[in-house]
């Protein structure tokens, strides 16, 4: 597995038994097929070379690692420092917890999303729009744009607070990091992008300094994280908000379309899946501990001084540092907050072109020269600029973009995790990777614990002066109905199958896993929905169009109530 330099050109495929080409698998793009070059190695197409020692499986390691780390990493960007900040300034370490119980779904979400790259070579809006039909794949074309794009304006307003508190003039500074960004990303080389991505995975441990200045309780820290409470004398409304914010800054939708979308840039096959779950298990590590630092070290920051519970950004949190613990810490952490939400921009940013370039047939592909992917650098340099001329535009709403971003996404998620859901256990599509049965039952309680999540949010933007006891009610009445739901689910399955009705579903054999493939979308035999599950996606359908209506119609009456 020696190392090469980054050609000028795709690599051209080379014939070798139990590796799928372009020709005869799924991928839209040409150049998704080649050498996997990554930021700390190469792996030539159809090396089949044993991976039995520790050297040469770490050499793959090292190769294959990137997706996983990036999507995590940019996971933590502007929107998340501006959560955990909140939380550790407003409630000290006390929902520490809601971050352990975070991991098991960060982990089944993005493992699916990862079967579903390797296995298909085909990104999440095109198998969306091929398996589910036109209104759903414009739908998550769409929606993905604009939630991206309120997004990025997220990010350039993180860079601003940090450059604020630096000290650097926000439009000049806006706007080179938006132009490092698309520089970044338009290289024509996969290789280097992703080498610049592992620079700033690095720029993320700024971190640990600021946590070790700030001293913070370890041992309350430990409790915390493991014991789950309610801040003591806290508003039960508030703190409900905000660990669905929490909720909803951990798990978003551009992860999904992001992820499956990379890996097929990368060009990694299911004999590396191994690999890419150690590579999204370090992400998580890294987004977890990251996490848990922001709101330890905000936490002793603010402990027992005027400023504890009265959050307002994250520019206030760099200035409290720069008070109480130190200069050199606010320093850090404001560049730690650059470096986040410009590997935020960028993931986001490729998340929108990676899933336009899908569904519109363009070329898509950071192997590819701008002169030769013109619609897929212009759609992501478009997005960019964009956002960051209406962060330096005076008098831009940027509050009410930033609570659009949180509603969108939490109204999106769920209808994104659902199709991920049915994705991942289409036989079609996934072949001996279909999900099992344990998968499928914690997925579908995820989704619905994200739904009720998304209802209370919807409601709470809807009437900001809800009470905790109407949004207990929320929670209770949809956990009940989920209950309900599977109960009859359940009920169905066994009366049909005592019937004799249920047809007896093959074993799946999963013995060709190593090398099986999605064959082209052309050759795939178009679902057959059940009654129910179209019964659900029509649900589904009324209850999205219903909550974005009621959204955009508060954001203009707060937007013409501030004019």
């Amino acid at each position: 597995m020696p190392k090469t330099p980054m050609p000028t050109a795709p690599t051209p495929e080379v014939p070798t038994p139990g590796v799928p080409s372009s020709k005869d698998s799924a991928v839209l793009d040409s150049a998704h097929v080649g050498d996997i070059q990554g930021a700390f190695g190469t792996i030539r197409l159809g090396d089949s070379s044993s991976q039995s020692s520790w050297k040469r499986r770490l050499k793959t390691l090292l190769a294959i690692v990137g997706p996983g780390l990036i999507v995590m990493v940019g996971d933590n960007d502007a929107g998340a420092f501006g959560t955990y900040t909140q939380a550790g300034q407003n409630y000290g370490t006390s929902l520490l917890w809601t971050l352990l119980l975070l991991v098991p779904v960060l982990y089944v979400n993005q493992e699916m999303v990862l079967r579903l790259g390797v296995v298909t070579g085909v990104g999440h809006a095109r198998l969306i729009l091929e398996r589910f039909g036109k209104f759903w794949g414009a739908f998550s074309a769409i929606d993905l744009f604009i939630l991206n794009a309120l997004t990025i304006v997220t990010e350039f307003i993180g860079i601003s607070i940090g450059l604020d508190y630096l000290g650097v003039p926000k439009i000049p500074g806006v706007l080179i990091s938006a132009l490092f960004v698309i520089g970044a990303a338009s290289t024509g080389s996969f290789q280097r992008f992703e080498r610049v991505c592992m620079a700033l995975v690095a720029g993320s441990l700024l971190l640990v300094p600021v946590f070790f200045l700030a001293g913070p309780d370890y041992g309350q820290m430990a409790h915390d994280f493991v014991v789950p409470g309610i801040p003591a004398g806290s508003d039960i409304a508030d703190v409900t908000l905000l660990v669905i914010a929490i909720v909803g800054t951990t798990i978003a939708p551009w992860q999904l379309f992001f992820q499956q979308s990379y890996v097929i840039d990368k060009r990694i096959t299911p004999r590396y899946m191994k690999y890419e779950r150690v590579d999204l298990w370090l992400g998580i590590v890294i987004v977890v501990l990251g996490a848990a630092a922001i709101i330890g070290f905000t936490a002793a920051t603010f402990a027992h001084r005027p400023g504890f519970g009265h959050f307002t950004d994250a520019g206030g949190v760099a200035e409290g540092l720069g008070t109480h613990v130190g200069h050199l810490a606010g320093i850090l952490f404001a560049l730690a907050l650059i470096d986040a939400s410009i590997i935020g921009a960028a993931a986001v940013g490729l998340s929108t072109s990676y899933a336009l370039g899908d569904v519109l047939g363009l070329k898509h592909s950071l192997h590819r020269k701008v002169s030769d992917a013109k619609g897929f650098y212009a759609a992501f340099a478009g997005i960019i600029a964009l956002s960051a001329v209406i962060v330096i535009i005076p008098g831009s709403p940027l509050g009410l973009l930033t609570v659009g971003v949180q509603v969108l996404a939490g109204v999106l998620l769920p209808s994104a995790t659902v199709f991920l859901l049915l994705l991942c256990n289409d036989k079609e599509v996934m072949g001996p990777w279909v999900n099992g049965r344990g998968m499928n039952i914690f997925t579908s309680a995820v989704i619905a614990v994200l739904v009720i999540l998304s209802v209370v949010l919807t409601a709470a933007v809807l009437f900001p002066d809800i009470s905790g006891t109407a949004i207990l009610a929320i929670l209770g009445g949809g956990a009940l109905v989920a209950l309900l739901a599977a109960a009859g689910l359940a009920v169905v399955r066994l009366r049909t199958a005592a019937s004799g009705k249920a047809a007896s579903a093959a074993p799946v054999d999963r013995s060709q896993r190593a090398t099986w493939r999605m064959p082209p979308l052309a050759l795939l035999q178009r679902p057959q929905l059940s009654a129910a599950r179209r019964a659900g996606l029509g649900v589904l359908r009324l209850y999205l169009l219903v909550a974005m209506i009621l959204v955009i119609v508060r954001v203009v009456q707060l937007a013409l109530a501030g004019a």
